[in-house]
C-alpha cells in the first residue's frame, strides 16, 4: 500500500500540475487501533504554481477521489488549508500530527509547527470533540451490543475533549498518550478491547462495555459544562506567519 500511496500522490501531482507539500494517514490507523481490514485514509496537502494565485476568481480548492475498499484519498490546497488553520480546524491539527507521514516537502512540517499552539482555539476544539462524541453516547452506544469500531471512535474523542478541558492545550492525534487521562479502574477493560479490535474486522460487535460507557456519558456531560468557560482569542500576528509560509511554498513550484 505505501508503494501505490506514492504512486498515486506522483501521479496527481504529474496530472494536475500541482507540488504535493504532505501527505499523511488520518484515520485509525494513525490513531493507533486499526483492524485488521482497515483502510488508508490519506490526506495531503499541495500547492499550484504562483500563476494560479494571480487570478481574478478562486479555483476549486480540494482534491477528492472516489474511495474503494484499500484506500480513501483527499486534498486541501494550501491556502485553504492555512485559512483553515487559522480558523482552527480539528482536523488539520490531527493531519499535522500524524506519525504516519507519506510525503513531506523539506522543512513543510517544521515550519507550520511552532504555529499550531498559537492558532489552536480550546473552545473550537472542544466543540468538534464534543460533537463526535456526541454520536457516541446518544446513537452509536445504547443498545446491548455495539461496533467496537465506534466505541473506539468515542473514546478517543472523549479523551480528547478531557485533554482540552484539563491541560488547555492542542491534544495528541494518537490514541497511546490520551490513554493517561482514563481513569485507573478503566485501563484493563480499554486493553483488552484494543487487543480484540487488534483482530477483528471493522463490522465486529461486543457486549456494550457498562463501565467505559457510563465514562463517556459522563465526560460528554462534563465538556459541555466546561465550553464556555474557556477562552476563545485569537493570537495576535497569526496571519502574517500564514502569509509567510504561503509565499514560501508558492515560490518553491516552477
Amino acid at each position: 500500500m505505501t508503494t501505490r500511496i506514492a504512486a498515486a500522490l506522483a501521479a496527481l501531482e504529474a496530472e494536475r500540475g500541482i507540488r504535493i507539500l504532505y501527505a499523511c494517514e488520518s484515520g485509525s490507523r494513525a490513531w493507533g487501533f486499526p483492524s485488521p481490514d482497515s483502510d488508508y485514509d490519506v490526506r495531503f496537502l499541495y500547492c499550484h504554481p504562483a500563476d494560479w494565485y494571480l487570478r481574478l476568481d478562486e479555483g476549486p480548492d480540494t482534491l477528492n477521489f472516489p474511495v474503494d475498499e484499500e484506500l480513501d484519498l483527499a486534498g486541501w490546497e494550501l491556502r485553504k488549508t492555512l485559512r483553515l488553520l487559522r480558523g482552527s480546524n480539528a482536523a488539520l491539527f490531527e493531519w499535522l500530527q500524524s506519525p504516519i507521514v507519506y510525503h513531506e516537502a523539506p522543512g513543510f512540517r517544521a515550519r507550520l509547527a511552532p504555529l499550531l499552539p498559537l492558532a489552536f482555539n480550546l473552545k473550537a476544539g472542544l466543540h468538534h470533540y464534543l460533537g463526535q462524541l456526541r454520536r457516541g453516547v446518544e446513537e452509536d452506544l445504547i443498545g446491548g451490543e455495539v461496533r467496537l469500531k465506534r466505541l473506539f471512535y468515542a473514546l478517543r474523542a472523549a479523551l480528547a475533549a478531557r485533554w482540552i478541558r484539563e491541560r488547555h492545550a492542542l491534544p495528541p492525534m494518537e490514541f497511546a498518550p490520551l490513554r493517561a487521562l482514563l481513569p485507573s479502574d478503566l485501563h484493563g477493560v480499554v486493553e483488552e478491547l484494543l487487543v480484540q479490535k487488534a483482530h477483528s474486522n471493522e463490522k465486529t460487535v461486543v457486549a456494550r462495555p457498562a463501565e467505559l460507557v457510563a465514562f463517556l456519558v459522563e465526560e460528554y456531560a462534563a465538556g459541555q459544562a466546561a465550553r464556555e468557560a474557556l477562552p476563545s482569542a485569537r493570537p495576535t500576528g497569526l496571519g502574517d506567519a500564514l502569509d509567510a509560509v504561503l509565499r514560501q511554498q508558492i515560490a518553491g513550484v516552477s
